[in-house]
């Protein structure tokens, strides 16, 4: 069985349920979409609700005033990338930038340890493509995370030993480039998203790359994620689904696993489940995947037919952590460690998403200031580029550098940034220096302008 008859054969029994209800589906959706006079618009209760579809699609985070001048404004973006395009309300934020969420990856980084210290080449595989989907229960929050500012960095270094460091290095396209590192591993993404605004719904591309190093032996794995889509932006309740497939490929050996993300069908058919194969060089299935893509992930060993082998069982190899409890953001513990100025490192750099005043006027509850400080910051952005071109200069990032290489994605051509190494090095000068002088971490002001990186063009 190859990977690409598993892809064919994908979904089973959900799938062929989800594919005998859509033009039920249809036909529902149709009738919603009439009665709200915004035909063409797709309003999903992803929880198999029984409610009224007017009623249900009324539901959500949006006042009705508010809903109703929202898609005026939004219907001539229909079809197009609004990655950056559109200013939106910061009622629809959560206090979290897209550089911090980049770092949500290293919550479950021990299972990258486990990959790096496992003699089994098929259940590295199991180990790092694990790690991979534990981000998604993170993913399915429905608030958006704050696009940075060019220049604008988030460091990590107080989690299991990995120091991480991410940083916006381009502002037109938005383009983040992220390193984490610690004894076992080494991870580096370049990260670029390209969006398709639907109406009601958003698609959303990772036109992007990102590699695991792992140490021991040098393996190199190769993640490609699958597309997201955000349902019932505007109208209804919102929910995101990640239907497709998940490859990553042990670029040192030829082995690969293929995962396969369930569509959510209608009633929530589906939703979540996640199944698929570790293969061997040759193509050949040598241990199956199973699971939930927000709860837990398990293997067992299968033949050359993918069937489970005789006298082995369904063993789990990640389970995702206790979270708090009615939590407004829907954040885990971990979440919110990432998110605390209390867990910042020794002298942070001015730049961190920490410190961004409209994310923590958002996370204090002050809708108000949060959106004027918003604006602040985005026309000092502005203004900084009308200075760099006014003078002929070009930004460049400081921790990581343009390695040349532009490589192909599902999704179009990557430029790829590559970590400098400098950051390892400002870290360690930080950690051994004999200053006693502490800042207090509320009293730095953000400035992701802060060193000046320009170079005249």
């Amino acid at each position: 069985m190859s990977s690409k008859d598993q892809k064919q054969g994908g979904g089973g029994f959900f799938a062929s349920i989800a594919s005998s209800l859509s033009n039920f589906g249809t036909a529902m959706h149709k009738s919603v979409n009439g009665a709200l006079g915004i035909e063409g618009l797709e309003v999903i209760n992803p929880e198999g609700g029984t409610e009224d579809a007017e009623e249900e699609a009324h539901k959500g985070r949006w006042k009705q005033e508010d809903r109703d001048s929202y898609w005026r404004m939004m219907q001539k973006y229909i079809g197009s990338d609004v990655t950056s395009m559109v200013t939106l309300p910061v009622l629809i934020f959560e206090p979290m930038t897209m550089l911090q969420k980049m770092a949500e990856l290293m919550e479950y980084s021990h299972l990258l340890d486990k990959a790096d210290q496992c003699e089994d080449p098929y259940m590295r595989l199991v180990y790092t493509s694990s790690w991979a989907i534990s981000v998604y229960y993170a993913y399915q929050r429905t608030w958006k995370p704050f696009n940075p500012i060019l220049g604008e960095t988030y460091e990590l270094a107080n989690h299991g030993g990995v120091a991480f460091i991410s940083e916006q290095v381009s502002h037109h396209p938005p383009m983040s480039a992220g390193h984490a590192e610690n004894e076992h591993f080494a991870y580096d993404v370049t990260s670029k998203l390209k969006t398709k605004f639907l109406g009601n719904s958003l698609d959303v591309y990772p036109v992007g790359r990102t590699r695991v190093t792992l140490k021991r032996d040098g393996v190199v794995i190769d993640l490609v994620p699958p597309p997201t889509k955000v349902n019932n932006l505007i109208f209804g309740r919102t929910w995101v689904d990640s239907p497709g497939e998940m490859i990553m490929t042990n670029l040192t050996t030829g082995d690969k696993v293929v995962l396969y993300f369930q569509p959510c069908g209608w009633f929530g058919a589906g939703r979540y489940e996640v199944d698929g194969y570790v293969y061997n060089a040759a193509e050949e299935p040598k241990i199956l995947m199973t699971g939930k893509w927000n709860e837990y992930m398990s293997y067992q060993p299968c033949d050359l037919e993918g069937e489970p082998q005789s006298g082995t069982e369904l063993k789990e190899v990640w389970r995702v952590a206790e979270v708090p409890p009615n939590d407004k953001f829907q954040y885990t513990h971990f979440a919110h460690k990432i998110n605390s100025l209390d867990t910042a490192p020794r002298k942070l750099l001015a730049s961190d998403s920490r410190l961004r005043p409209d994310r923590y006027a958002l996370e204090k509850g002050d809708l108000s200031k949060a959106g004027a400080e918003k604006s602040s910051l985005e026309e000092r952005q502005r203004a900084e580029k009308r200075s760099r071109e006014a003078k002929d200069q070009k930004f460049i990032p400081r921790w990581f550098d343009m390695s040349g290489e532009v490589t192909p994605t599902p999704w179009g051509d990557l430029e790829v940034y590559q970590f400098n190494g400098k950051y390892m090095e400002h870290r360690a000068a930080v950690d051994s220096s004999d200053d006693t002088d502490e800042v207090d971490v509320r009293s730095i002001e953000f400035n992701p302008w802060q060193f000046g990186n320009v170079v005249s063009e």
